[in-house]
């Protein structure tokens, strides 16, 4: 092993009625990748929050260089050299994408006004490291979730720590801009950095990282181990105590079932132009394309969030105008998973209830409009326990929760509504593998009962392994489609084909 530059040495973290953390080691080493593993609530992000000084240990200690200290927020942290790119967005929407990768860095005085200029080519230097064409004046408001991310990235690599912590930075990346992010951070680890990688991506992991720390229910499965020798089934075991269950589903054909939704020549004000698209019941069409492709863009445009001012949209063969997002909801019904599940997925604020019961009050609602906890608990309670929501009642406040339980209130809303098109824009993000694997199931299982499937998503594997077919976008343009062989191989290398076609057009 290395020289070790961090280590949290048996601490502990409680909270009330909760052991969110027992008693956790890890050691990171200079120029090494690190990754931290663990099911949904196994106490990742309580340990980051403990590294950044977020929290306080209960118990234990943590070492930098080997001496005991103690941060008292997070700019302690920071001072300290440790820099962390969150899984939940830290920017600010209305500043600008230079402020907010140069923030720390570019505080004025009353006598030396900020140089907004010199803010905006420093933090272009990071968004080119990145790859990402994105004016730095542009508000971040403005850009989609994945940008934003790589804009969070670009914000932690701009202070130059020396402990660098990954929260599933490339959760709303394409395997593409992933790519260009991992050449990134082996240079980074060559040139000595320390870094903590967190995802449920274990393809990636396996990929990039020098040693692994499995957490399961607050408690090490495995401490600072090489991943030397360590295979995906072995790390699979690690987290949730067993072998993966891969499910073996054959290629379906729809061509003779009735379309549900149908798209002709759609054009929208966003740039979309000549867009024809078909559902059809009971089937699964994905949607893949890089950053930009305006794949979001075009599913807020059915849901009527953004208006289409071109060609038709027919649902079960009537043409239709969906004039808000109410309207596609309650009249249409049509289901939306929104990829950012904080600004549009949830309302934090209020119970796991009210969240996963939100899209069936009309329905459940009794006589004279009155609704009733246990009207609604009965519809979509079923669908929290199936998703494993870990929760200490129905009653707990939405925001208290770990990331990715939220994300599966956010899928459990949905399945409980019961519509006839479900939209699902990057349903896994920050879902456990286990958990991933039971959406999968759920969602071929609504599939199955006729309900029409759009599935966006950037995880290629999980593309192949629900879409019927596979429909690719460009730069807001349709570039083909493929009917799915479940050929990982030669789907991978069509889909590539099709992009790569289209941006070279």
């Amino acid at each position: 092993m290395g020289e070790i530059v961090f280590e949290a040495r048996g601490v502990s973290k409680f909270f009330p009625g909760v052991k969110a953390l027992e008693n956790v080691s890890i050691k990171l080493t200079k120029g090494s990748i690190h990754a931290l593993l663990g099911e949904n609530g196994a106490g990742k992000s309580t340990l980051i929050k403990l590294i950044t000084g977020v929290y306080r240990p209960d118990e234990g200690e943590l070492l930098l260089d080997g001496k005991p200290t103690n941060f008292f927020g997070p700019r302690d942290a920071m001072a300290a050299g440790i820099g962390v790119v969150h899984q939940e967005r830290n920017l600010i929407p209305r500043f600008s994408v230079g402020e907010n990768i140069m923030l720390e860095q570019s505080a004025g005085s009353l006598f030396k006004p900020i140089d907004y200029r010199q803010i905006n080519a420093d933090a272009k230097k990071w968004l080119d490291m990145l790859g990402l064409d994105v004016d730095p004046s542009m508000r971040v408001s403005q850009l989609s979730v994945a940008k934003m991310q790589l804009v969070e990235i670009a914000k932690a690599l701009s202070l130059r720590s020396r402990v660098l912590l990954l929260d599933e930075p490339t959760a709303s990346l394409s395997p593409h801009e992933t790519i260009a992010l991992f050449a990134l951070l082996k240079k980074l680890r060559d040139e000595g950095v320390s870094m903590l990688f967190v995802s449920h991506k274990l393809e990636e992991v396996q990929s990039i990282c020098d040693s692994v720390t499995v957490l399961r229910d607050g408690h090490n499965a495995c401490e600072s181990r090489s991943m030397a020798g360590l295979g995906r089934q072995d790390l699979v075991k690690l987290m949730i105590g067993r072998s993966e269950q891969i499910p073996d589903w054959a290629a379906r054909d729809f061509a003779a079932a009735p379309p549900v939704l149908e798209l002709k020549d759609v054009a929208t004000p966003l740039g979309h132009q000549n867009i024809d698209l078909t559902v059809r019941k009971g089937e699964i069409v994905g949607l893949y394309g890089l950053i930009g492709a305006g794949r979001t863009e075009l599913a807020k445009s059915i849901m009527g969030l953004f208006p289409v001012n071109g060609g038709s949209v027919k649902l079960d063969g009537q043409a239709v105008t969906i004039g808000n997002v109410a309207d596609a909801i309650h009249t249409h019904r049509i289901g939306y998973v929104s990829e950012d599940r904080k600004q549009e997925g949830l309302i934090l604020m209020h119970t796991v209830l009210d969240n996963a019961g939100i899209a069936i009050w009309r329905r459940v609602a009794r006589k004279f409009g009155l609704l009733t906890d246990q009207s609604v608990r009965v519809t979509a309670e079923p669908f929290i326990r199936k998703l494993e929501v870990r929760t200490p009642s129905l009653n707990q406040i939405v925001g208290n929760l770990s990331g990715g339980n939220q994300q599966k209130i956010s899928v459990a809303k949905w399945l409980a509504a019961g519509v006839r098109l479900l939209i699902v824009d990057e349903p896994t993000v920050g879902i456990d593998i286990k958990t991933k694997a039971y959406l999968h199931e759920l969602l071929r299982d609504l599939s199955n009962s006729g309900t029409a499937i759009l599935l966006i998503t950037s995880d290629m594997p999980e593309m192949i392994t629900l879409a019927d077919r596979i429909v690719v976008m460009n730069d807001y343009r349709l570039a083909g489609e493929l009917h799915n062989t479940r050929d990982y191989a030669a789907m991978s290398e069509g889909i590539m084909h099709l992009i790569h076609r289209v941006a070279a057009a």
